[in-house]
């Protein structure tokens, strides 16, 4: 957003509680990967130079990208300012911080939506002695007691976790409950470079049928690895980890778990196949299936057929919980009654209409797909820096 300001001569400064990529330093943990190849991370007058385009960047390449890009767009960063409050007046924009207050008469809130970790209200009834994370202050299997680890999300993240702690020798549960499967190369191809080349990831905000459903849907179950493997939960079942349906409640000590794990599974399957599907019909139609290889798919997911529906955890044999059941955004510096009962700020594509000059960056499906994605948000960032433009102008 910095680039695209400048680039219309528009006045700005950008407010960062920590140093530059901040929840990268200290937010991720170290083994952490990104999704998408390095190649994908392109941004307005930047993007990857290295000699490894098909490689995924570690949290120490991410940075050290990120720190390069502020550099190259000399973007106006006031690192160490903590913003403790946002409100509006008669003149514009208050913008109050723990290093003075700012005015101004538009404001773009990219503060991410992944503050803070969402945590079940039930997490507090489980038995004292039992070591609780989330991904947030989660670092490497070091830090875990020994023993099993029950794992509650089965998304991206948990499946990472999952597949890191069980190859450190403690027996993993995994608690699944909505997910998306997902091959991490297709016909030869990168997933991303298919999502890319066929549009998938441009699909807008405006072009979908229910834009609020999409927004919650959970990330795809992918990882980056030298060797571009497929981590689903085949791969993780095969490696030793223990399935368990959806976490509902913890009673006395005892957690209870949905018996939907077989359904959640054939849905994911049925999504993945769709977008398998997508794929295959954009080759067709462009004349690539010479090109790349033949159409397949991956067997279906294994699940037993009667997989339990609870686990005592006053035996000792689960030592830690790590809740990875996503994320919402800290609003709490908000002054602005502009949050809906999810606690998100209500918006089109970006654009604040409660709050005229106000815009909204980094949040999922903001204006397409692809919004949460570095690769994503220099085309949102073109698009609310031209509707400020206007606003100013007006």
């Amino acid at each position: 957003m910095s680039y695209c300001l400048s680039e219309r001569s528009i006045d700005h400064v950008l407010l960062e509680r920590g140093e530059i990529a901040n929840s990268w330093r200290t937010e991720r943990w170290d083994s952490l990967t990104l999704l998408t190849p390095n190649w994908q991370s392109r941004l307005p007058g930047f993007g990857y130079q290295g000699d490894d385009p098909d490689g995924y960047r570690s949290m120490t390449e991410t940075i050290a990208f990120i720190d390069a890009y502020a550099g190259v767009v000399d973007a106006p960063v006031r690192t160490h300012t903590t913003v403790t409050s946002v409100s509006r007046d008669d003149e514009g924009y208050l913008v109050r911080t723990d290093r003075g207050d700012w005015r101004a008469p538009t404001i773009v809130l990219a503060a991410g939506a992944f503050n803070i970790a969402s945590i079940p209200k039930f997490a507090h009834e489980l038995p004292p002695g039992i070591m609780t994370l989330t991904p947030n202050n989660y670092r490497n299997p070091d830090q875990l007691p020994k023993g099993g680890v029950l794992i509650v999300g089965a998304a991206a993240t948990g499946t990472q976790l999952a597949d890191e702690l069980q190859k450190s020798g403690r027996q993993v549960t995994l608690s699944v409950g909505a997910h998306i499967r997902a091959p991490r190369v297709y016909r030869g191809k990168d997933l991303e470079w298919w999502m890319d080349v066929a549009g998938i990831q441009d699909e807008r905000f405006d072009e979908v049928d229910d834009v609020v459903r999409v927004r919650r849907v959970p990330s795809l179950q992918l990882t980056g690895t030298p060797d571009r493997s497929t981590l689903d939960l085949n791969a993780l079942t095969g490696n030793g980890v223990k399935l368990i349906g959806r976490m509902a409640g913890i009673n006395d000590g005892k957690a209870q778990f949905s018996g939907s794990l077989l359904n959640m599974c054939k849905m994911s399957d049925l999504k993945m196949n769709r977008l398998l599907n997508t794929i295959d019909e954009w080759a067709e139609e462009n004349g690539m299936d010479g090109e790349v290889e033949p159409i397949h798919r991956l067997e279906p997911t294994r699940v037993e057929d009667a997989p339990p529906l609870g686990m005592d955890l006053n035996n000792g044999e689960i030592k830690t919980v790590i809740w990875a059941t996503g994320y919402q955004p800290d609003y709490s510096w908000l002054d602005m009654p502009l949050l809906d009962r999810k606690g998100m700020i209500r918006h089109d594509g970006g654009v604040v209409s409660e709050a005229p000059g106000m815009y909204l960056m980094g949040m999922l499906f903001l204006r397409r797909r692809k919004s949460t994605l570095i690769d994503g948000v220099g085309d949102d960032a073109r698009d609310l820096s031209g509707h400020l433009a206007s606003y100013l102008e007006a």
